[in-house]
């Protein structure tokens, strides 16, 4: 197989877990492919970059194997190559959710909205 279509590659190596849910994610703009948004039928062959924003997290893998069928986990991560930054570290993260310590009461309405503010900025 030379190529096959943009979002049924990226249900088929996982990165998706519905092939309805990537073609969404095509649509919305969350995908590119060398660069270029790619709409659901953009053609994927071997070597072609591939940028998706993945629950929040930038993903970028190259193709290495073109395939259409969904196949085990541990054949789905030999047709690409990950080339994902690294995840922000989860300390950091649980600091911007304005955690509070367990005990201190109800938050005020002032706490609330710095929790409301931290949380959409992320």
């Amino acid at each position: 197989m030379e190529s096959t279509r943009a979002d049924r590659w990226l249900w088929a190596i996982r990165l998706y877990k519905t092939r309805a849910t990537a073609a969404d994610a095509c649509k919305a703009g969350h995908v590119t492919v060398n660069g270029k948004k790619a709409k659901p039928a953009a053609p994927v062959r071997v070597g072609d970059r591939i940028e998706a924003r993945v629950n929040q997290h930038q993903r970028v893998v190259e193709v290495l194997r073109v395939i259409d069928s969904r196949v085990g986990a541990p054949i789905a991560v030999e047709c690409y190559a990950d080339h994902s930054p690294p995840p922000p570290p989860r300390e950091s993260a649980a600091s911007l959710a304005g955690a509070r310590d367990r005990g201190s009461g109800r938050p005020t309405k002032k706490d609330r909205r710095e929790m409301e503010r931290l949380r959409r900025l992320r």
